[in-house]
């Protein structure tokens, strides 16, 4: 019988600098997480921390992790050969079913664009999976700036429309100001009812992003977000996860809005 506990040791593949404080790591593993689902990450002695599936291939995933604790501290020191141990994949991811054939509208903040990065590439390497995807990625200043590559093909794909933007830092090719000020360029009118939107970031960046889609006519049940947090055994057992009655572990991280406006600490 599968242990769903059991971490298993992998080889990591190579590490990929990102940013100033983010890295990709990639790791050789049979297991096939769906676009937006987590794994647990850990260092025997040292602890375990849930991290968003970046990507996936038919042999290795990817996380792309930002030093922020005791974990990923230790996870940063080690390089190519060096073994992670994986346990998941968990939770429920994107409902990309769902997307074929529709406008998709992702709006992202920082590193939040990890956890859509797998199903962006999706949508631009299969023209016919989407109708269009408009892209809108913020982050707070340039060292921040993630998959620098693939922000410049996903702009280039004739299925997107991006609007690239940081806080406050100003540089050739990049707007200025906060995502939610870019959700009015969106053409929901153009859309009919064939559209979803996709949020992903910090909480109060969700939570504002979500107000201002809504603000623009964007129904509640068109809205989806992913939730990280406290995710300690993954499985719905020890409760760090839970928010009143739901289990972010089991139930999400992704949510229809519909139930992400009650997920408040």
């Amino acid at each position: 019988m599968n242990n769903v506990l059991r971490p298993v040791p992998c080889e990591i593949i190579s590490v990929t600098r990102e940013s100033k404080m983010e890295y990709t790591f990639r790791v050789k593993t049979d297991m096939k997480p769906e676009h937006g689902q987590f794994m647990q990450l850990s260092i025997p002695k040292i602890g375990e921390a849930p991290i968003s599936v970046s990507a996936s291939g038919e042999d290795w995933v990817e996380f792309t992790i930002r030093s922020v604790g005791k974990v990923t501290d230790e996870i940063f020191k080690k390089g190519k050969g060096d073994i992670l141990f994986l346990r998941g994949p968990y939770g429920k991811g994107w409902p990309v079913e769902q997307f074929k054939g529709k406008h998709m509208v992702i709006i992202a903040g920082g590193t939040g664009l990890a956890p859509v990065r797998s199903m962006l590439n999706l949508f631009a390497s299969d023209p016919d999976y989407v109708k269009s995807v408009t892209l809108i990625c913020g982050f707070k200043n340039e060292e921040g700036i993630i998959f620098r590559g693939e922000l410049e093909s996903w702009k280039a794909n004739e299925k997107f429309t991006a609007w690239y933007t940081l806080d406050h830092d100003k540089i050739p090719g990049w707007n200025v100001g906060f995502v939610t000020e870019y959700v009015s360029k969106v053409p929901f009118a153009q859309f009919g009812d064939e559209y979803e939107v996709v949020i992903v970031g910090p909480p109060p960046m969700m939570k504002f992003t979500g107000i201002a889609a809504m603000k623009e006519g964007v129904p509640e049940d068109k809205i989806w977000m992913s939730f990280e947090r406290k995710m300690s055994c993954a499985v719905g057992k020890c409760g760090h996860c839970r928010i009143d009655e739901t289990y972010v572990c089991l139930e999400g991280p992704v949510f229809p809005y519909t139930q992400a406006k009650y997920l408040v600490d």
